[in-house]
């Protein structure tokens, strides 16, 4: 097992104009055999025959202001042994604002800076007058997820966050 900590940035790429374009790169990363591949989803009402809505997770082609999206991304062992101290690391796009972790995904550590993780409660941010204020979802900059368990040799995960266009 890997004993110093490995740390994944993952970066995203998304058009600016009336209504947001969104494509997420998918890098190949030289991390070895851990494979990560990210993408971003929308959500996608629709009415279902029993007279309720239906929402689904569909890949994002168009968001517009105030539209929720989904990054999701997939980690895979691609190895023969274990992959340990695994730190993977997001940055939010200025575009949209932090809302929280997705559904079934683990509360990730958020930074409002790029360099300092902990709990949103625990973060400050500075204000235009030199003091500091509590730290809001709209100020986080990165999300990071430490996985607590090695990644054994051919298994996968998923990481999620939530988030709006600003």
């Amino acid at each position: 097992m890997n004993r110093s900590a490995k740390t994944v940035r993952l970066f995203t790429a998304a058009a600016l104009g009336p209504v947001l374009a969104m494509a997420l790169a998918t890098p190949a990363f030289a991390a070895g055999p851990l494979q990560v591949a990210s993408k971003v989803l929308t959500e996608k009402k629709t009415a279902a025959a029993d007279g309720t809505t239906r929402v689904a997770l569909v890949q994002a082609t168009k968001v517009v202001p105030g539209d929720k999206v989904v990054f999701v991304l997939d980690y895979r062992n691609t190895g023969t042994q274990p992959l340990g101290n695994v730190v993977l690391d997001n940055p939010v796009p200025q575009q949209l604002a932090y809302r929280s972790a997705a559904q079934g995904s683990p509360t990730p550590e958020v930074s409002v800076d790029g360099h300092t993780y902990g709990e949103l409660s625990a973060l400050r941010v500075r204000t235009a007058a030199g003091g500091l204020r509590p730290a809001s979802p709209d100020d986080v900059t990165h999300v990071r997820w430490r996985l607590t368990s090695p990644i054994t040799a051919g298994s996968h995960g998923q990481l999620a966050f939530q988030a709006v266009l600003k």
